[in-house]
């Protein structure tokens, strides 16, 4: 596939409009409800409860559509929005202690990717342990305490341009960019294909270990901006911040569209995906629901997917499946 190929490439597929007519199903059914649902205040705080998810969702999504899974991203994001917060408390410059902070996210990531690449861990597991060994360096900065944030900096959670937050614009801009990444760039190309096939990816000449690191690294650094957006949002930095946000990171990117077995998936799927999931929650919260109903909810819209993608890959053979619900009809009425 050359770069003139890839520019033809659309930006919107048949993927996310059919989740774009989900959510907005859903959104009229809901509002029948509860008519404040389709507010714009409403839509407004879906879109900033969503945000931190969305962008660790963007990295993720690199993640899976390199065959990989990255469950370190929660404990990461705490540790970097703490770093930064601690820096700031330091004396250090505001502006240079967000980057030290991404930094800090983009070298755990590395970190992980090497420990996938040079050792050959899976990628479960490497990413597991630095999630621990993430959780367990917040502890020992903070030493359990809160941090509060430099004020500064809270425009970045807390703050508008033309009426719309500020998180939200960084989460759409993210995910534009990163979209126009995956779906127009070689390096695109590189990660769908070592997805796709890694073994046909190196005969091709793609530097399958770099493309690997490399979107862990991405991870990593997007989970660190979705710290700092999280800890400018709330002001302070907690060592408790993104403790279990890994499923619902996982379940936006596959509920967008993104294939667990590599080589599919979308920027704008898994941002619809989180979208989504947020959506749920908050409808939920406005019909007064039980929260045991919102949290059974959430992991069958995720299954949902998940066995959407099994079929869209054609694992399921039909005529398996008539076989298989006949001998089941036949066993029942013997």
């Amino acid at each position: 596939m050359s770069i003139a190929s890839l520019k033809r490439l659309p930006l919107l597929r048949g993927q996310e409009t059919g989740l774009i007519g989900v959510i907005i199903g859903l959104s009229i059914a809901f509002s029948f409800f509860n008519p404040s649902f389709l507010t714009t205040d409403n839509l407004r705080n879906v879109l900033v409860a969503v945000a931190v998810v969305g962008i660790m969702a963007i990295g993720q999504c690199f993640v899976i559509i390199a065959r990989e899974i990255d469950l370190s991203v929660g404990s990461v994001m705490g540790l970097s929005g703490l770093c930064g917060a601690w820096l700031m408390a330091a004396g250090l410059s505001p502006w240079l202690a967000i980057l030290l902070a991404i930094g800090v996210g983009a070298t755990a990531g590395l970190v992980t990717g090497i420990v996938v690449v040079v050792f050959r861990v899976n990628s479960f597991i490497a990413t597991l342990g630095m999630l621990s060994v993430a959780r367990g360096l917040t502890q020992v900065i903070s030493g359990g305490l809160p941090i509060m944030v430099d004020p500064s900096v809270m425009f970045i959670g807390q703050g508008s341009f033309l009426d719309i937050p500020v998180q939200v614009l960084i989460f759409i801009g993210l995910g534009i960019a990163f979209q126009l990444i995956l779906t127009r760039s070689v390096v695109g190309q590189r990660i769908v294909a070592v997805g796709d096939n890694d073994e046909a990816a190196r005969l091709s000449g793609i530097p399958i270990n770099a493309t690997r690191i490399a979107v862990f690294v991405a991870s990593g650094a997007l989970a660190a901006v979705a710290g700092i957006v999280y800890t400018a949002q709330v002001s302070v930095a907690e060592a408790q911040a993104g403790t279990g946000l890994e499923l619902d990171v996982i379940a936006a990117v596959v509920i967008g569209g993104a294939s667990l077995s590599g080589g599919r998936g979308s920027i704008l799927g898994a941002m619809l995906g989180a979208y989504l999931l947020g959506a749920l929650r908050n409808a939920f919260i406005l019909l007064e629901l039980s929260p045991f109903l919102q949290q059974m909810s959430v992991g069958l819209v995720i299954v949902l997917a998940a066995i959407f993608d099994q079929f869209r890959q054609g694992s399921f053979r039909h005529a398996n499946v008539m076989q298989s619900l006949l001998f089941v009809f036949r066993s029942r009425t013997r």
